[in-house]
């Protein structure tokens, strides 16, 4: 596979809602900022979740890790970095890096596995035809394992 690195940055806004009765972003919203970060990433790539549902195909999170190493506070604002990572296996791989803009610290680092599903819901254990021509239209992919199709 090739180095190709595709990655955005998401501007955040910290809103009152999103801290917690300390006064700093309440854990869980952490999660909802990666969400914008990988939401934003697909839009910019033309990857989101709706090119996945109309070919029929839905995307689950199996797993998420977020890492938090400093708080947010109500009216900061961050940004979310989303890389995508390449691999072989039949799922969608994101790492994740949150930066204060006011003073660049490293506030959270996090990252995401999602599988393909048919919409009965049945694990899809190859890459969809359209994502394998994604990841060649971006450099991913050298050559198509033709039994990674479905």
């Amino acid at each position: 596979m090739k180095n190709t690195v595709l990655m955005t940055k998401t501007q955040i806004q910290v809103r009152f809602s999103d801290v917690d009765s300390m006064g700093v972003v309440w854990h869980g919203q952490y999660i909802k900022y990666l969400e914008d970060g990988r939401e934003d990433f697909g839009n910019k790539f033309n990857i989101n979740y709706l090119d996945f549902h109309k070919r029929g195909i839905l995307i689950p999170i199996v797993k998420i890790v977020c890492d938090y190493k400093r708080p947010l506070v109500y009216g900061d604002t961050a940004t979310v970095e989303t890389r995508f990572i390449n691999c072989e296996a039949a799922k969608i791989q994101y790492e994740y890096a949150i930066y204060n803009n006011k003073n660049h610290d490293l506030i959270a680092t996090g990252s995401s596995t999602q599988v393909f599903l048919n919409l009965n819901h049945e694990l899809m254990l190859g890459f969809p035809r359209f994502f394998i021509e994604w990841k060649e239209k971006h450099g991913l992919l050298e050559e198509v394992n033709k039994f990674n199709l479905s």
